[in-house]
């Protein structure tokens, strides 16, 4: 059996060469706040994994993705061996863009401590009044730079998004920013539409895109999970206070409530982290999560 290495790992995931293609794993790690946590959370990166293709089936109406399969018959004999089972991705070779697409549906975590400075959210200026966790009038973008591990990515203004990728790309800039900004807020909508139908609020998420062989957009890495969005019971919601959450501000919470953690959960919370995940899984897909 041929023997693969990544050739890159971020912070949860591993990518793999495939001849033509890519191959993503989504690992048990979990990261907050640019960290790398020490606890494995089990099964997680499956959940990941399965609930990116549940996504990307959903939304390739509105923009093209790179996922080929998430069968792994259909991937080398060495990504059928068990610790790869469900969390594996076959995926098409992108040149990513190097924005991270932010679009928030709810004022919530740092969106809400701007705007209780000056009224704003990353320079954009909202209503008056908003109260903690309110739904926005409209969806916001909220472009950021995309940093290396444990340094902090940086909120940008759509017009320095421009800037960001004119250097990369001359001539194309504002092509790509407003083709980008457009997807994210079209693939926002139709989710959070679908998701509130089934008792998930989703207040905020992350997209990121590259370009294929032809230039042509395309929607890459991950897609709507509790690791890149915020998620929360519509049962029970009310503005005006945090929500509870099905994503990892579970996590998050429990680290600054808890200083001197050591970057280490206590397994209490690793247990009910992935029974979050799962549960959001189940509500969104309507079926019981088994791990393929």
């Amino acid at each position: 059996m041929k023997e693969f290495k990544p050739f890159k790992e971020g912070k949860v995931r591993e990518i793999y060469e495939n001849g033509d293609s890519l191959i993503m794993v989504a690992t048990d790690r979990i990261s907050a706040f640019d960290h790398i946590l020490k606890n494995q959370i089990k099964e997680k990166g499956a959940i990941l994994t399965q609930m990116s293709r549940f996504w990307f089936d959903f939304t390739k109406d509105i923009v093209p993705n790179h996922m080929i399969s998430a069968d792994s018959a259909d991937m080398p004999e060495f990504f059928r061996q068990e610790r790869f089972c469900g969390s594996s991705m076959l995926c098409r070779k992108l040149k990513m863009l190097p924005i991270e697409c932010i679009v928030r549906g709810y004022i919530t975590g740092s969106g809400w401590e701007s705007y209780k400075k000056d009224g704003s959210v990353c320079g954009i200026r909202l209503p008056e009044g908003l109260k903690e966790s309110e739904k926005l009038p409209e969806p916001i973008y909220t472009p950021s730079t995309k940093a290396e591990i444990g340094l902090h990515d940086e909120n940008i203004s759509y017009e320095k998004s421009v800037e960001v990728l004119e250097k990369s790309y001359p001539g194309k800039g504002e092509q790509y920013a407003s083709q980008i900004r457009d997807c994210t807020i079209a693939l926002y909508k139709k989710c959070a539409e679908y998701a509130l139908e089934r008792g998930i609020i989703i207040a905020d998420t992350k997209f990121e895109f590259g370009l294929d062989e032809d230039g042509a957009i395309v929607l890459g890495d991950e897609m709507l999970t509790p690791d890149s969005s915020r998620f929360w019971p519509s049962l029970g919601y009310e503005a005006g206070k945090p929500q509870p959450s099905f994503d990892k501000q579970f996590v998050r919470d429990w680290l600054k409530a808890n200083p001197d953690n050591e970057l280490l959960l206590p397994e209490d919370v690793v247990a009910k982290t992935v029974d979050k995940y799962k549960e959001a899984y189940e509500m969104l897909t309507g079926k019981p999560f088994s791990g393929q």
